[in-house]
């Protein structure tokens, strides 16, 4: 991050602190410019010419930057799945619970994979309990792929939205 007088460049792409284009100007009238309004001039980039500068609130701008960079950071991780076991004669209380934990963890930016264990022959109703529960769901996170039924479980994938 270069500012104000460590510019050296003898013109700029000068953009306003709402982010309006203010054009092309000498970088002394830049610097004029920041000095009246009590900012500081920041080049965004030296890679063109004339280089991108940005008069800015250097406290804001520091928040602003450290923001972006914690979201980067967590887009590069990547999505985390987490898992939620249900049962299929699952209690009224028991199931709300399991649906803010849902909504929370879908809310988070991650993704749950909802798991009906199944004994002896509950699938059909494995199968609607998930169904349900999708449904709520679809406020905070969309299904990646159809219920997969399978001998011992019924599996759903949700992911954030």
């Amino acid at each position: 991050m270069i500012l104000n007088e460590k510019i050296k460049a003898a013109v700029v792409q000068l953009m306003g602190v709402n982010g309006e284009d203010l054009g092309i100007v000498s970088t002394k009238e830049a610097l004029q410019m920041a000095k009246e309004q009590g900012v500081d001039l920041v080049c965004m980039s030296l890679a063109s010419s004339p280089p991108p500068c940005q008069l800015v609130n250097r406290t804001n701008y520091k928040e602003q930057v450290i923001k972006e960079n914690a979201k980067n950071r967590k887009a590069e991780k990547g999505v985390k799945v987490k898992e939620i076991r249900l049962s299929a004669y699952i209690e009224d209380h028991d199931y709300d619970t399991k649906k803010r934990q849902a909504e929370r963890i879908l809310s988070s930016g991650d993704a749950v994979q909802l798991i009906v264990k199944l004994e002896k022959k509950e699938s059909q109703e494995a199968k609607r309990l998930i169904e349900q529960l999708i449904k709520e769901l679809t406020h905070c996170g969309k299904q990646d792929k159809g219920i997969q039924v399978s001998g011992k479980q019924v599996v759903a994938n949700l992911l954030p939205l």
